[in-house]
């Protein structure tokens, strides 16, 4: 085969000028033989005679052997070390002239080597690009989208790989397909061939590497793609199928317009399908299946529109479907039905019906179920449901008295950052104008203690957030000087302190007013923290800060006219001449702040 091989090289060497000749379609078959044999070592041959750039010539002129030679150069591109030689030996122009013909064969062929050509290589792409063949590429399948005999679907098959291999992973050469208007010819053709198995198979590859694109998205949101990919799905039987398409949906469900048209498309049901059929089962496949849908449909509730949809006022089929995973003893499906139940809440009607239907128990339930050794993520999630479901002020009473708070507080001794950020939410939306709760929590030493703690987190700026807001709305909503005391006891007042200077208006504003209470409710306990904390010179400094907000500079001065009653800090104001910077206030632009400044400064002067 070797002898035969040089011997064709050489002769293909010497007579390349006359492509038609016999003796050339004689070594052209030798070569494809060579190939079909050994590849690697037949391709390596070509190399090493010099045979490449002979071939631009025999691509020139159009005759028998045409398809021969286009046939060879995608056999040798299917070799890595063959792709930029073929690109150096000037293959590309050529190659892309011939996608100008109308024989079949040809074309077919030219496909496959521009494909493999443009397999993981950049030069190959470059030169497509550059020769202009993606886009001849394109208008021939729009051109040949509705003809369904097989010798076309198999041109369809070859012209859509070779986009593939030409786009792959490239956003620029993704774009420029994307302009040309590549999607809506797609998607027609996984309509029209739906029989055609490698024709859909090519086609959802494409949609998985376009879909990446966020520009892709409109255009995909144009077409019936949802409809497709659902009628698609529901024909499939083999786990790699289901794969394949669940891979061009979870990019595309991404978008809010594309998510209701899934859902209208009847996407959930097949889902709930997959659910029920792989969820007592063990198999690895099944175990990952039955992740992907619940994951997909968590997603599609992401949408405002499509979760309304399914909402349904709360009676909606998928909506109860969803809620019985929660008891289930599947953990990703517990992880789902959590996550639905956090994506259902997200307006008020939605929230107060499912707490007056008693979903707060079955969370309650389910979060009890994981203190021990629990699973992160379940914890995570379910915390997610009670913080946004606490968010109307006619539930927090309500969860309240469900005992919500007495659960979360089970988790206070969690170490990790997730569930720690999400217990801290839930518990400050529940006691939220709540006295009594915040009055019960705030004197929890225990919690209290926790919070000054995490309130040095400067690993998890999240968690350190959570903490000092929470403590401070354990003393806003409270107003009591018990759990002023507790929190005084247990070293919270430094935080409440840098709180006032952290770059969020919230929560300067709410420290302030926390601080301001402290002050009111038990100054003496408090003033030896208030001077380690430099607490008037952080009130100087909000004062004289221009970029500092109106309720910030008034909530200051409110503080400066608390503090007064303590000497050290009496001492203080009057040597930073706070009296100057309250003088300047009066003409400040809000009516409010002026009017503070002036009470602000008559007690200053009177107590100097």
């Amino acid at each position: 085969m070797a002898d035969n091989l040089s011997e064709a090289l050489k002769t293909l060497k010497l007579s390349s000028a006359d492509s038609a000749s016999d003796s050339v379609e004689s070594c052209l078959d030798c070569l494809l033989k060579a190939l079909a044999h050994n590849n690697v070592e037949a391709s390596e041959k070509i190399q090493e005679m010099g045979v490449l750039p002979m071939m631009p010539s025999l691509l020139a002129t159009q005759n028998s052997c045409t398809p021969k030679v286009a046939n060879i150069i995608a056999e040798v591109a299917k070799n890595e070390f063959m792709r930029s030689p073929c690109v150096e030996a000037g293959l590309i122009p050529p190659l892309v002239q011939l996608l100008n013909c109308k024989d079949q064969e040809v074309l077919l062929q030219t496909g496959r080597a521009l494909g493999n050509i443009c397999y993981d290589s950049h030069e190959g792409r470059s030169a497509v690009d550059e020769a202009g063949g993606a886009q001849i590429v394109a208008e021939h399948i729009k051109a040949l989208a509705h003809n369904t005999d097989p010798a076309t679907g198999k041109l369809l098959t070859v012209f859509c790989g070779m986009l593939m291999n030409y786009s792959n992973d490239n956003d620029t050469l993704q774009a420029q397909l994307i302009s040309m208007g590549v999607i809506p010819t797609l998607v027609k053709l996984l309509g029209v061939h739906s029989q055609n198995t490698a024709l859909t198979e090519m086609c959802l590859i494409a949609f998985g590497n376009l879909a990446e694109l966020e520009s892709s998205k409109e255009q995909f949101a144009s077409t019936n793609i949802a409809e497709e990919l659902v009628r698609l799905f529901r024909k499939q039987a083999e786990h790699e199928k289901k794969e394949m398409i669940f891979e061009v949906l979870a990019p595309l469900a991404e978008n809010d317009a594309i998510k209701l048209q899934l859902v209208e498309a009847g996407l959930v049901e097949c889902l709930l399908d997959v659910v029920g059929q792989t969820v007592d089962s063990d198999r690895e496949e099944d175990v990952a299946q039955l992740k992907t849908a619940s994951d997909l449909m968590v997603l599609l509730l992401l949408g405002d529109e499509s979760m309304q949809k399914l909402f349904e006022g709360g009676k909606g089929s998928v909506f109860q479907r969803v809620l019985s995973w929660v008891p289930s003893n599947n953990h990703q499906l517990q992880l789902a039905g959590a996550l639905a139940i956090a994506n259902f809440a997200r307006n008020d009607g939605n929230c107060i019906h499912m707490v007056d239907t008693g979903i707060v128990q079955r969370l309650l339930e389910l979060l009890d179920r994981h203190v021990e050794e629990g699973n992160v993520t379940v914890q995570h999630a379910a915390l997610s449901a009670l913080r946004n479901l606490a968010i109307p002020v006619v539930n927090k009473s309500k969860m309240l008295s469900a005992g919500v708070a007495d659960v979360v507080l089970k988790f206070l001794q969690s170490e990790m950052p997730p569930v720690q950020f999400k217990l801290l939410g839930t518990l400050r939306m529940l006691i939220d104008t709540q006295a009594d709760a915040a009055d019960q929590l705030g004197t929890n030493r225990k919690l209290v203690e926790r919070l000054v703690e995490w309130c040095e987190a400067k690993d998890h700026a999240g968690v350190m957030g959570e903490s000092n807001r929470l403590l401070s709305a354990l003393i806003r909503h409270s107003k009591s000087k018990e759990v002023v005391r507790t929190v005084i006891q247990c070293g919270g007042v430094k935080h409440l302190v840098t709180m006032a200077t952290s770059e969020h208006m919230i929560m300067q504003n709410e420290a302030l007013v926390a601080l301001g209470l402290i002050a009111a409710l038990d100054l003496d306990s408090a003033e030896k923290d208030f001077v380690g904390a430099t607490l008037v010179q952080v009130l100087h400094k909000l004062l004289t800060e221009e970029k500092s907000a109106p309720e910030i500079k008034y909530n200051s001065m409110i503080l400066i006219c608390s503090v007064m009653g303590s000497e050290p800090l009496h001492k203080e104001v009057q040597s930073l001449a706070f009296i100057d910077v309250v003088s300047k206030l009066r003409s400040h632009e809000n009516k409010t702040v002026a009017h503070q400044a002036s009470l602000t400064e008559q007690r200053l002067t009177a107590q100097s």
